[in-house]
C-alpha cells in the first residue's frame, strides 16, 4: 500500500501520517455538525418540489404540467443543489457510521454490531415515514446501504476511498451508456423520425407517467387515513424500489464518506492546499459539466426520458464533484463561521438532523396534504420556492434552544435509546 500512495492520491498521503491521532482527538466535532446543516438546508430545495407534487415533479419542471416560472426555479436549483446535497448529506452520513462505531469500541462495545441494530431501527423509522407521510423517504434505503457498507468498516482509508470512488464511476458510466442510447432515440422520436419501436416505447413511457400522476395527486389530495391506505394499496414496495435504483449511488457515497472520515478531512488535518485544490477542482469541474447539462436539457424543453437520465445517471459525477468542493469549502470556512451566529446554528441543525429531516416532512405535508391545508391543489409550482426560507428558519431556530437544555434532539433520542435497549451502557 505504502508504494502506491503517492501515484494515487499525492496531497492525501501527505497526511494520512496525522489521521489517527486527529481521529483520536476529534470523536465528534463541530465541523461536521454545521456540513451536515448545511446539506439539511440544500436538500430541501429539492425535496420542497417532492412535499408539493407528485413524485415524478421532482425530475421535470414540466410534470405534472408546465407552469410559468417552474423552468427558471428548476434550473437554479439543478445547478446549485439537486443530488449535490443529498450526495454531501450521504458522505456525512458514512462518516456518522464510523463516529458511532468508534464511540461505541472506546466503551468496550462490538462497535459495528451496535450500529447494525441502530440501522435496523433507522430502516423501521424509514418505512413508517413513507408510509404514514411522504414517498420521497430516504431512511431506509440509508440504512439497508450502511448496512452492507459495514462489511467494509474496519478497512483504511485508502481502499474505502478508492473502491467508493471505482464502484461509484464504473455503476453510474455503465448505466450512462444506456440512458444515452434511449435520449437519442428519444430525440429521434420527438423529431417525428423515430423507429416504430421507439415510438412505441415513448408512448407506454408517457402512459407510465400519466398513471403515476394520477395515483400521486390521489394521495396527496386525501385524508391522513386514505392516503396511508392508498399507499399500501399502490405502492407498499416503493421503499425497496427506492433502494434498488438508489444503491449504486449511496452505497458509493458512505464508503467514500467513510474513507474521507479515515483520512482526517473532517478532523481539520487536511492542509488548506489540498482542500482549495479539492474545492476548485470539485466545483469548477462539476459546475461546468452541470452547466452545460442544464443548458442542454432547457434547450431541449425538458424532454422526459432525457430528463430522467440527466437527473438519475448523466449528472452523477458532477454531483460529486460539487459536493467534494462544497465539502471542501465548507471546512475552510468553518474557523470564521464558528465565530459567527450562522456557524453554532448550522452545528445545532445538523446535530439534530434527524428531527429536523422528520420535521420537516410533518410540517411540509400539512403545509400541502389533503389532509393538513392543501396547498398543492391551489398552489402552482412557481410559488413553491416561496417556502424554502420557511423550512430553513424552522430547522435553525429550534436547535440551540433544545441543546442547551437536553443534550439530543428528540427523534436522536428516541433513536439512541432503541439502539441500546438492552445493552449495559450509560447511554445518556
Amino acid at each position: 500500500m505504502q508504494c502506491c500512495k503517492p501515484r494515487v492520491f499525492p496531497v492525501l498521503s501527505s497526511i494520512v501520517d496525522q489521521t489517527a491521532v486527529a481521529n483520536s482527538l476529534h470523536p465528534r466535532i463541530a465541523a461536521i455538525d454545521a456540513v451536515r446543516g448545511v446539506a439539511l438546508l440544500g436538500i430541501l430545495t429539492i425535496n420542497v418540489t417532492g412535499f408539493w407534487g407528485p413524485t415524478l415533479a421532482s425530475f421535470s419542471p414540466h410534470l405534472p404540467h408546465a407552469t410559468r416560472g417552474g423552468d427558471l426555479w428548476f434550473l437554479i436549483a439543478f445547478v446549485l443543489f439537486e443530488g449535490k446535497m443529498r450526495a454531501l448529506f450521504t458522505l456525512l452520513f458514512g462518516a456518522s457510521l464510523l463516529l458511532f462505531i468508534d464511540a461505541a469500541d472506546r466503551r468496550g462495545h462490538w462497535g459495528p454490531g451496535l450500529q447494525a441494530r441502530r440501522l435496523l431501527w433507522l430502516a423501521l423509522f424509514g418505512y413508517a415515514h413513507y408510509l404514514l407521510l411522504w414517498w420521497g423517504d430516504i431512511l431506509f434505503p440509508y440504512a439497508l446501504c450502511g448496512l452492507a457498507a459495514l462489511v467494509l468498516c474496519r478497512l483504511p482509508w485508502m481502499p474505502l476511498l478508492v473502491g467508493g470512488l471505482a464502484l461509484f464511476v464504473v455503476s453510474h458510466g455503465l448505466d450512462a451508456i444506456g440512458v444515452v442510447q434511449g435520449i437519442v432515440a428519444e430525440q429521434a422520436v420527438l423529431a417525428g423520425h423515430g423507429l416504430a419501436a421507439d415510438r412505441a416505447d415513448e408512448a407506454a413511457m408517457m402512459a407510465r407517467i400519466a398513471a403515476s400522476i394520477t395515483d400521486d395527486q390521489r394521495i396527496l389530495a386525501a385524508s391522513f387515513l386514505a392516503a396511508i391506505h392508498l399507499r399500501l394499496g399502490t405502492a407498499p414496495w416503493l421503499p425497496f424500489e427506492t433502494l434498488g435504483s438508489t444503491f449504486s449511488e449511496t452505497l458509493p457515497l458512505m464508503l467514500i464518506g467513510m474513507g474521507l472520515y479515515r483520512s482526517g478531512l473532517w478532523s481539520g488535518v487536511w492542509p488548506t492546499l489540498a482542500l482549495r485544490r479539492m474545492a476548485w477542482v470539485g466545483i469548477g469541474i462539476g459546475g461546468a459539466m452541470t452547466l452545460v447539462l442544464a443548458w442542454w436539457i432547457a434547450a431541449h424543453d425538458f424532454p422526459p426520458r432525457a430528463m430522467f437520465g440527466v437527473i438519475e445517471t448523466l449528472s452523477a459525477l458532477p454531483h460529486l464533484a460539487m459536493a467534494l468542493g462544497y465539502a471542501a469549502v465548507l471546512m475552510l470556512i468553518w474557523p470564521s463561521l464558528a465565530t459567527t451566529m450562522i456557524g453554532p446554528a448550522l452545528a445545532a441543525a445538523g446535530r439534530t438532523a434527524f428531527t429536523n429531516y422528520l420535521g420537516t416532512t410533518i410540517v411540509m405535508t400539512g403545509l400541502f396534504s389533503g389532509w393538513g391545508l392543501g396547498l398543492a391543489g391551489i398552489l402552482d409550482r412557481a410559488w413553491v420556492p416561496l417556502f424554502i426560507p420557511v423550512g430553513w428558519v424552522a430547522m435553525l431556530a429550534w436547535p440551540r434552544w433544545w441543546l442547551a437544555r437536553h443534550k439530543q434532539g428528540p427523534f436522536e433520542t428516541l433513536w439512541r435509546q432503541l439502539t441500546w435497549l438492552g445493552v449495559k451502557a450509560d447511554i445518556a
